[in-house]
């Protein structure tokens, strides 16, 4: 997942505004996990888990350019947040908008095959590939599970801004003819996607609010 130089002080300005939202989203949604069910328990903590990952990642890439020495682990927590962070986040908002109940064990696989799949991408010389291709799934996921909440306006309209946020944030394949313009920008457009995605979140109804979920 390389990016290209950019200026030190815009680097640091993005890095903090990212970790200062993406953090904010975290305690949001730790905080509305209480008003739902325990059906819906492993999803929110899922979408927790994201923003935490992305909250983190941010940090380090200011610590980073500060000076610290972190930029084994800004790298680390980098890969872990676009390539598990914001596609758990997106299969929460889906499953929240759809009202289905999958248990524990399942987000596990999820989480689990998220890691297997960027393992044999990354053996096979396909990571950046992969990480796009993953970054536009989730896009595509927030994009519809806020479609889905139509007519109500507000979650429609932030899944379909979070949805081209993250799209414009994907890492496009390094030598790819697709030039990225909004590559140098990924953390300003992960800052600003983060509290709309919080927005899709919390709005969204969830298993308990439907008498017959669908059990996974």
């Amino acid at each position: 997942l390389r990016q290209a130089q950019v200026n030190p002080t815009m680097e640091l300005l993005q890095s903090i505004l990212l970790a200062l939202t993406a953090g904010t989203s975290a305690l949001l949604i730790g905080r509305t996990r209480r008003c739902y069910g325990e059906a819906d328990q492993p999803a929110l903590f899922s979408a927790l888990l994201g923003f935490i990952l992305t909250a983190a990642s941010a940090a380090c890439a200011a610590a980073s350019v500060l000076g610290i020495d972190l930029e084994e682990a800004h790298q680390w927590l980098e890969r872990a947040s676009l390539l598990l962070g914001l596609p758990l986040i997106a299969v929460a908002a889906l499953t929240l908008a759809r009202r289905w109940v999958w248990s524990r064990p399942n987000w596990g696989r999820v989480v689990l095959g998220l890691c297997v799949f960027f393992e044999l991408a990354r053996q096979l010389g396909w990571s950046e590939p992969y990480a796009f291709g993953l970054m536009l799934t989730s896009a595509l996921l927030v994009v519809y599970a806020g479609a889905l909440q139509w007519p109500a306006s507000l979650p429609t309209l932030a899944g379909l801004a979070a949805g081209a946020l993250l799209l414009g944030a994907a890492p496009l394949p390094n030598g790819g003819s697709i030039i990225q313009p909004l590559g140098d920008l990924r953390p300003l457009l992960l800052a600003i996607a983060s509290p709309l995605l919080t927005i899709l979140l919390v709005r969204l109804p969830g298993s308990t609010r439907e008498d017959s979920p669908a059990v996974a």
